[in-house]
């Protein structure tokens, strides 16, 4: 039987493919309100030098924002050489 996530819940796990600073040490998938969202978490201290996992959630299903440039704008750039 498969996996399947329960509503209002979620999990994490380490980050193995964390190539960059920024990228977050915690990835994982949480579902919330019966929508699917991807879950990443980056390892932070307070002023006070104590540990928290600040949380960023985005829709599964959510398509990348649209630029006002065309892609024909983007190909049509001079070349230096």
């Amino acid at each position: 039987m498969a996996f399947e996530q329960r509503d209002n819940s979620g999990s994490v796990w380490v980050n193995d493919r964390k190539t960059a600073d920024n990228h977050p040490d915690r990835t994982g998938s949480a579902k919330i309100n019966g929508e699917d969202f991807w879950v990443h978490g980056w390892l932070k201290k307070t002023k006070d030098g104590k540990p928290y996992l600040s949380l960023a959630f985005k829709k599964k299903n959510e398509q990348p924002t649209a630029s006002n440039k065309s892609r024909a704008d983007d190909m049509s750039d001079s070349i230096p050489f």
